[in-house]
């Protein structure tokens, strides 16, 4: 294996690059997905049945803490990935701890919201906006859940063997995931709960 010395060593081999080209064009294919979820969303929004509205079960002081918590911890996994590109291990894997430890925070908070919806009657089969809201909320915490565990993976093998161009690599990947997740966390408090707070 060729490793050019003059790129980060996440890009430092032909494979790694095409490893990240290739983590791009499926992010292109979860930008699809979520936007099925949105526009699903978007065409039940206003289909509340009998059920609850958006401005009725939608609490501003737990969402805040997720938005808080999840922009935070993407500032973390950032400081990471540039401890990484420093060769500083052990700073590498006490930012992506961090990041962890709020992605366990944001899912801690977004159950506790799930438990809230329950009790005022906001279930699947409430009604389309519902069904639509919970299915987008679960995707997102479901994704943010596989980033846990990856995260972790990607914690163990760092400690392991060290930083290599393949654990650079997958960290990086991760990052880019990560990212994402935060991303289409911000379209959620931006088109979700506040438009559905006014």
């Amino acid at each position: 294996m060729k490793i050019d010395h003059t790129q980060p060593l996440e890009y430092s081999t032909d494979q790694n690059q095409l490893n990240i080209l290739g983590f791009w064009i499926f992010l292109g294919a979860e930008i699809m997905l979520f936007a099925t979820l949105f526009t699903s969303y978007f065409i039940f929004e206003g289909r509340t049945g009998s059920g609850p509205t958006p401005a009725e079960i939608f609490e501003i002081t737990p969402v805040l803490i997720e938005t808080f918590v999840l922009l935070t911890s993407s500032f973390t996994i950032g400081l990471g990935v540039h401890a990484m590109r420093l060769g500083r291990k052990n700073a590498m894997l006490t930012f992506f701890g961090v990041t962890l430890l709020l992605g366990l925070v944001f899912l801690g908070v977004e159950i506790y919201e799930f438990m809230h919806y329950y009790h005022v009657g906001a279930t699947y089969q409430t009604s389309g906006f519902t069904a639509g809201l919970l299915t987008l909320l679960g995707t997102h915490g479901a994704h943010v859940t596989l980033g846990l565990f990856w995260g972790l993976f990607i914690i163990l093998q760092v400690k392991k063997r060290g930083l290599t161009p393949e654990n650079a690599n997958k960290s990086f990947i991760f990052s880019l995931y990560w990212h994402f997740l935060d991303v289409v966390w911000i379209f959620i408090f931006s088109f979700v709960y506040l438009k559905g707070m006014m």
